[in-house]
């Protein structure tokens, strides 16, 4: 009994052993923090690339409306470097209206929008089930006004 006293003393006259439980709990929540704050920086990266690739496919839409597979073709091409973009399924080319030329309907300048869907994975395996999912869903959209060809 008297042994079991005196550990329990030493023990508690030691603070090296305090501080080394709380480095422990506190570097594991700093790392989880910089975990997350890393994944989210390339998350929004890929997010302005993504933007800017929807942005050069509308530029590009704006001077010849109806070759929507070039729109297409431009996106992908502004984000090949960053991020795998499919052309079908994740770029989008929709109108305003049924005219794909410069002038306006119902009093609107006829417009495209081209909108890019990306599964940004995630990249640390700790930082998905915190969130609760394996990817975020990033989706950029840019509208544009139809400057050619003038409509008849």
């Amino acid at each position: 009994m008297l042994m079991k006293t005196k550990i329990f003393t030493k023990l508690k006259e030691e603070p090296r052993a305090q501080s080394l439980v709380e480095l422990a709990i506190s570097l594991m929540i700093m790392l989880l923090l910089l975990l997350g704050a890393v994944e989210f920086s390339l998350a929004l990266f890929q997010y302005v690339t993504i933007r800017d690739a929807a942005q050069e496919g509308a530029i590009y839409g704006s001077i010849n409306p109806t070759d929507e597979s070039g729109i297409q073709y431009r996106a992908v091409a502004a984000a090949s470097d960053v991020v795998d973009i499919d052309p079908v399924s994740d770029v989008a080319v929709a109108y305003n209206s049924t005219n794909h030329c410069e002038g306006t309907t119902s009093g609107l300048p006829n417009s495209l929008t081209v909108t890019i869907t990306f599964a940004h994975p995630i990249t640390f395996p700790l930082v998905g089930p915190m969130i609760g999912s394996n990817t975020i869903n990033l989706t950029a959209s840019v509208t544009n006004t139809i400057l050619q060809p003038t409509c008849p």
